[in-house]
């Protein structure tokens, strides 16, 4: 049976609210607990909003500098996850590496990894195609020009 693609998936602005008063509260008590700050930047990255993607991001990096975590592999694969959805998708390429470097098997690592790489080509196909319209373009407006001018 494929995974979802979790790249595709996205939170619900419910289960994030939810997670987002858990988080809060304990943040005005003066203390996160790591589950908190993780539940709620792993809903974050799944958020459709790339402000609330990038505010996961810097909190996961945070729980990530801990060096007691013992979620660090949950951690990197969010990060990939919250990096690939901005589009930053070497950086997430990064992460997963150094988790292949650990479990090279692991069946969801490398299908995330798929993803991101295929997502890559569909960005540059999408990017040679604006160009190449871009430069057909200018190709058809200077032909114009020089029709035009030539007319005269």
């Amino acid at each position: 049976m494929e995974m979802a693609d979790p790249l595709d998936d996205v939170c619900s602005p419910e289960d994030l609210k939810g997670f987002e008063k858990v988080y809060n509260e304990e943040l005005c008590k003066g203390e996160v607990s790591s589950k908190a700050q993780f539940n709620y930047a792993c809903f974050l990255v799944r958020s459709k909003y790339p402000a609330d993607i990038q505010r996961g991001v810097v909190l996961l990096e945070e729980l990530y500098k801990h060096p007691d975590e013992i979620g660090k592999r949950d951690y990197v694969y969010y990060l990939a996850i919250g990096n690939a959805r901005l589009k930053e998708y070497q950086i997430a390429l990064k992460y997963l590496k150094g988790l292949l470097r650990v479990e090279p098997s692991n069946r969801q690592v490398l299908e995330l990894e798929a993803s991101i790489k295929k997502r890559m080509e569909n960005e540059a196909l999408k990017g040679a195609a604006i160009a190449g319209g871009a430069v057909l373009g200018l190709g058809v407006l200077v032909g114009l020009g020089v029709a035009l001018s030539k007319r005269n």
